[in-house]
């Protein structure tokens, strides 16, 4: 890894133990310019890691807590009428912050959801007709409950579609999880947490990412996977272009993490699934990473 990555890498760990992979895909994530999902059970670390991300690069963070009852002025923000002046002016909303943590999103309806949209595809809000540029960088980290628990939405598939990679983090091994609960709340030390980086750190590692090489003809074989995924015969909905230029950005940021200036296959087999898993729907609503396993095995390699 780089050493801006190396430490970053370390210092999150001190609060997310025993989550390597995780925080790889964070990073991948976020030097790639992208939006995270995650997915997982409550008391995992998700906000955990958005919190430290955050605290690492001493980036403007805000937290919105989903729940049914939230509106879309409460994320975007909305025209306040001042009395004294008897106009009408901006008060931005939380999405005015380089880092945005929105807290169990599938708990909040699908109108509110909509509004990070506009947002996370195009960096901007636009309220009552007037447009206003958001913060950059403008990193989204959404969690999720798992749609078996009570009182969720689903994500409808525009919703999906801009996030570019969805992760589950899962319950820490042994050894890790006898550590976490033996110290104290994570969150507390998140607050004593250093900063290993800038916004003009981070600028400058994602134009290096804009210089990792992708061959063709490893671009083509990208294509084909998500061309096969829309004609596979469980498939309802298939990998837009959007998710293949996901794959694209996500595995240039991969080899940059490694030290590479060129894209090889093994980060299309890494990523594959955290890339394109969230894009998918099966018709009998099967496993949508068995499909992509099964695609992958199909498809030849390039030469």
């Amino acid at each position: 890894m780089t050493e801006l990555a190396n430490h970053l890498t370390e210092r999150i760990g001190q609060t997310l133990r025993g989550k390597q992979e995780a925080i790889e895909f964070a990073l991948i994530t976020l030097f790639s310019g992208g939006h995270l999902l995650i997915e997982d059970h409550p008391g995992v670390g998700k906000t955990l890691l958005a919190r430290s991300l955050a605290q690492a690069l001493d980036l403007p963070f805000q937290r919105v807590q989903c729940t049914a009852d939230l509106l879309p002025a409460d994320i975007v923000g909305a025209q306040i009428y001042h009395p004294k002046t008897g106009e009408l002016g901006f008060r931005p909303g939380p999405v005015f912050a380089s880092v945005l943590l929105a807290d169990e999103l599938n708990r909040t309806p699908p109108r509110t959801q909509s509004a990070l949209l506009e947002c996370m595809a195009e960096r901007r809000v636009t309220v009552d007709r007037d447009t206003h540029e958001l913060p950059d960088p403008f990193f989204v980290i959404a969690t999720q409950n798992p749609m078996t628990s009570a009182g969720t939405y689903p994500l409808p598939e525009n919703q999906l579609d801009r996030f570019l990679l969805r992760i589950r983090l899962g319950y820490p091994d042994t050894e890790n999880e006898i550590d976490v609960v033996a110290h104290e709340d994570g969150h507390r030390i998140v607050d004593d947490l250093a900063a290993v980086a800038k916004a003009e750190d981070l600028a400058a590692a994602r134009a290096e990412v804009q210089k990792v090489r992708c061959d063709r003809e490893l671009t083509a074989f990208m294509v084909e996977l998500a061309q096969r995924t829309r004609t596979a015969s469980d498939t309802v909905l298939g990998v837009s272009t959007r998710g293949a230029q996901a794959l694209h950005r996500a595995c240039r940021a991969r080899a940059w993490l490694q030290g590479r200036d060129f894209v090889v296959p093994d980060d299309v087999r890494a990523l594959l699934v955290p890339a394109w898993a969230h894009r998918l729907t099966t018709q009998s609503g099967g496993d949508a990473e068995a499909l992509l396993h099964e695609v992958l095995a199909e498809t030849p390699l390039p030469d």
